[in-house]
């Protein structure tokens, strides 16, 4: 693979790049959440419960007086034990705990927009408790290298009068943050990931993986901070 060659060619047209989100950086504000296991404040009876686990996203927000909340690119996340999608895919095998995106947690219908231009890949509705609910990835090209990019747990009508093999261009709205009804139930956010290899996926790619596959993951999947160009803002 040669993501170390895409990473540098994502960082090279950065400042090309349209925000991914609506957000100003001379006026407003990030706050870095953290969901490892050293936020003692995140109990599990907040985690289990949707609602608590909602307005506990929405008062860290509000109590920083941010925006959004973001973060979460290879972050270690024990809550997702709170899920069997995370689970091993064999018994006795590691369950997937290794986050590869970057999470951006806000209010529902929040507009998504394509950072630059690109083709519709695929698109599904991920419909389990704790996916992503539905999902959309686009293809792009730069300097010649083809990669993707996911964006998950947005709205249900953003997938339902799209088509495979449409053209999306720098800027355009492409999607909102969903509902948790068609999000997979979590607190509305979205899951960007950038992707080198797809590896014969449609409509879904592991957003989570297990910690001893890091490497592999962690290499097709760059940090997505490449393009959202957010985490120097976040406090």
């Amino acid at each position: 693979m040669n993501s170390p060659v895409l990473a540098a060619s994502l960082k090279k047209y950065q400042y090309t790049f349209h925000t991914v989100v609506p957000f100003n950086s001379k006026k407003d504000k990030l706050l870095q959440l953290n969901f490892t296991a050293t936020n003692t404040e995140l109990t599990n009876e907040i985690l289990e419960d949707e609602n608590r686990f909602a307005n506990y996203i929405k008062q860290e927000i509000k109590n920083a007086n941010a925006l959004y909340g973001i973060g979460g690119y290879a972050e270690y996340r024990s809550f997702y034990n709170k899920s069997n999608v995370f689970d091993a895919d064999k018994p006795g095998e590691e369950p997937r705990r290794l986050h590869l995106g970057i999470d951006i947690w806000g209010d529902a219908g929040t507009a998504v927009f394509a950072f630059m231009g690109g083709m519709v890949h695929s698109f599904a509705f991920n419909n389990r408790a704790g996916d992503y609910g539905a999902t959309l990835i686009l293809l792009h090209q730069l300097d010649g290298i083809s990669f993707y990019s996911l964006y998950g747990h947005i709205s249900l009508n953003d997938i339902n009068n799209i088509q495979a093999g449409s053209y999306v261009i720098r800027g355009e709205k492409i999607a909102h943050f969903g509902e948790p009804a068609e999000n997979g139930n979590w607190p509305p956010h979205l899951h960007f990931q950038i992707i080198h290899d797809l590896e014969m996926n449609k409509g879904d790619y592991p957003g989570v993986c297990a910690y001893g596959k890091k490497e592999k993951y962690l290499n097709n999947c760059p940090n997505p901070d490449l393009v959202l160009n957010m985490m120097q803002y976040a406090v």
